[in-house]
């Protein structure tokens, strides 16, 4: 990426300041960096910590890649006869490696006699040269294939990934307050709540969210991946012992496309500057709950085509990781437990290959865990005390649940009432005997909404209409039996 598309995403500056700097920059010239500097739009503290974030550096020879040139050569066979990528730039573009270095491999490979020039690509400027499997190509590509079917982004050596992670470390980014509180402004949270939660986020360390149901512990569990800015690189695989490991998985990372930005913001960093094996993200935001197993811990073997995804837990390094619902999954807490603590103890796991050969990598990611369980009932204390913060989110006041149910209603178009919200707690507290909750707002709001819509008539916030929402919410309600259909 850009340094300016880093700056952007990162939040440090706003694209109509790089505007300014640009215009500085063609009067005075220069680089970019010191116009934001001069205008005061950057300190430069954020400019040290924005370049420390700049991707992997490019390749420009085969020893530069970190992996073994046979098999660079195997996966360029591969792709040539599964892709149909027949020239150096198609096959760069698959590989996303340098030309250069493909161009290498293809010289190789002609010289085993491989691959045979077949012609020549004459839709452009300058021609391309083509290619094509020979019959000992093909033979080649057979063998390849018996050992792995991976076809894709070449991988990147275990050690770019370690150090890349250790690069980019959660504890690298300092979150102020004004920035966390940011990060809750869909939520009704207190100063105290920022107080407690503040520290744990910087940390990056465990977190334990308990307390009774429906006052919002997914909720802010899953907020705390919207307090980082970073940006981060994942490899789209990564090779171990030989073995291909894929890990970018665009169904959870979110990549950072490049902007367009104006003419006079020349490339700080050019498209062939980097290494296009990594993809440039958000840090990632993972969420699992009841589904959640012990063997998606491990490293999942695919035995028709010979390579492994990364489970869960290895595509949220570097970002959060939720577990909802913790105690409610078919496994055993204790298994869970006593499967992460070296990890959440020593910031390492290790993962195994169905060869039998382990390997560590660095266990840096917020790992959350969130339960309406009795934590003691989880987890015996020797546990506990690894979960260096452990929050309780308790049922609201009557003026967070009052404000709760104001910016609700408000989403949703509705005219808060104050005299219904006094009802509604009398009838909640008094009438019902049950206790607040965050969740009883949006629930009520919902089925006003809903059932309006069924009557053909503008939604209001009565005391007739929050009564049949709570009759629907609870099964203690005065209206709950309907007579069946005769």
């Amino acid at each position: 990426m850009r340094l300016e598309e880093l700056l952007v995403a990162q939040g440090v500056v706003q694209a109509s300041d790089l505007e300014r700097a640009a215009e500085r920059r063609q009067a005075r010239g220069g680089p970019l960096a010191d116009s934001l500097l001069a205008l005061r739009l950057i300190t430069l503290e954020q400019l040290n910590a924005v370049l420390q974030m700049t991707p992997p550096g490019l390749p420009t020879s085969v020893a530069e890649t970190g992996v073994g040139r046979r098999a660079l050569l195997a996966l360029l066979l591969k792709t040539l006869h599964s892709a149909g990528a027949d020239n150096i730039p198609a096959l760069a573009g698959q590989l996303k490696l340098p030309s250069s270095v493909v161009g290498s491999l293809v010289e190789e490979a002609i010289e085993q006699k491989l691959l045979k020039v077949t012609g020549s690509n004459g839709r452009t400027t300058m021609p391309v040269l083509t290619y094509s499997l020979t019959e000992s190509g093909r033979d080649a590509v057979a063998e390849a294939q018996q050992r792995s079917r991976y076809v894709g982004p070449a991988p990147v050596s275990l050690q770019s990934y370690i150090d890349q992670i250790n690069r980019q470390r959660l504890r690298n980014e300092r979150t102020k307050r004004n920035r966390i509180a940011k990060a809750f402004d869909n939520l009704v949270v207190t100063s105290e709540f920022i107080n407690r939660i503040g520290p744990a986020v910087n940390a990056g360390r465990s977190i334990l969210f308990y307390g009774p149901p429906g006052n919002g512990k997914s909720s802010v569990a899953q907020s705390i991946g919207r307090v980082f800015s970073d940006v981060i690189y994942i490899p789209y695989a990564v090779e171990v012992e030989g073995q291909i490991v894929k890990v970018f998985d665009s169904s959870i990372h979110e990549e950072i496309a490049p902007r367009g930005t104006a003419g006079a913001l020349d490339m700080e960093i050019r498209h062939e500057e980097y290494d296009r094996r990594w993809v440039a993200c958000r840090r990632p935001v993972i969420v699992t709950g009841g589904e959640f197993t012990l063997e998606m811990l491990d490293l999942r073997y695919n035995a028709a085509s010979n390579f492994y995804d990364a489970p869960l837990h290895l595509k949220a390094l570097g970002g959060t990781f939720v577990i909802d619902d913790f105690g409610r999954q078919s496994m055993r807490p204790t298994d869970l437990l006593n499967r992460w603590i070296v990890p959440l103890e020593e910031r390492v796991d290790y993962l195994r290959l169905q060869t039998g050969a382990t390997f560590s990598v660095p266990f840096d990611e917020l790992v959350i865990f969130s339960t309406n369980l009795a934590p003691d009932s989880l987890m015996d204390p020797a546990f506990l005390r690894r979960i260096p913060y452990k929050i309780e989110l308790c049922p609201p006041t009557r003026k967070r649940l009052r404000e709760i149910f104001r910016r609700v209603a408000a989403e949703r178009r509705l005219q808060f009432s104050e005299p219904v919200f006094a009802w509604l707690v009398e009838e909640l507290e008094e009438r019902r005997q049950l206790t607040l909750a965050c969740y009883q707002p949006r629930f009520i709001v919902d089925q006003i909404v809903e059932a309006c819509a069924f009557e053909e008539s503008p939604p209001l916030i009565t005391e007739s209409s929050v009564a049949a929402a709570l009759d629907n919410l609870y099964t203690t309600g005065p209206k709950n039996r309907v007579p069946a259909a005769a």
